[in-house]
């Protein structure tokens, strides 16, 4: 017997659920009219599981509990157990969607940032949904090529992206942001590379620290 072509159409109704941290500037109150940037940041896979505590380790969350203040709205998710977050891009979809109506949110100055497992979410969100960001900063990540990377960074061309990686990095090589930056320099991206000659996977503890990011950061809006 041959073959038979068919095919399957469903709807198909998903229950999302994504815990995270949330930082409002000092200022917030104060002006009743004023709408924030946004920075989503990504944990790394340390981070995993069911324990919000944890996402303040390291990156924004951490210079937050600091008593770093920023110009900024910061949000944080957890990312749960036995995932990544390429396989949480509906659930990221949906609380920037969340923050944007429930927050004043400046829709324009919506930016992703993460580290290691974030610096991949950070590329993978980017892609699944460009329309959404002025900016782009994965730091020491990775983009398989099971995904489709490095080819499918050809939408991000147009929007600002800030890489970062330490060149001694032992646990993501060096070479797959070099992979990504060399593709969207193909297409004529607007990208910039950072290299930390003798820095191994954390890359960012002074990527975060570095006031000249946050200067670089804010000045991205995205065109209308």
């Amino acid at each position: 017997m041959k073959h038979k072509k068919l095919s399957l159409t469903k709807l198909i109704k998903k229950s999302i659920h994504l815990r995270y941290l949330l930082y409002l500037p000092g200022a917030y109150e104060k002006k009743p009219k004023k709408r924030w940037p946004l920075i989503i940041f990504l944990h790394g896979s340390e981070e995993r599981g069911d324990n919000l505590k944890k996402i303040t380790h390291n990156g924004l969350p951490k210079l937050i509990e600091e008593g770093k203040e920023f110009p900024f709205i910061v949000v944080s998710p957890l990312c749960p157990r036995f995932i990544n977050w390429v396989g949480l891009i509906d659930e990221l979809y949906n609380l920037i969607q969340e923050i944007s109506n429930k927050f004043r949110v400046d829709n324009a100055r919506i930016s992703v940032t993460g580290l290691s497992m974030g610096g991949t979410g950070a590329w993978y969100l980017g892609v699944r949904h460009p329309e959404l960001f002025a900016a782009i900063i994965p730091i020491s990540g990775d983009a398989p090529p099971m995904r489709g990377f490095p080819f499918r960074v050809k939408v991000l061309k147009d929007i600002p992206v800030w890489v970062f990686h330490g060149a001694l990095d032992d646990v993501v090589p060096i070479k797959y942001s070099a992979r990504m930056v060399d593709a969207l320099k193909k297409y004529k991206g607007r990208v910039h590379f950072t290299v930390y000659p003798y820095a191994g996977h954390d890359a960012w503890s002074q990527t975060y620290r570095n006031p000249k990011f946050y200067k670089w950061l804010l000045k991205q809006k995205k065109s209308r």
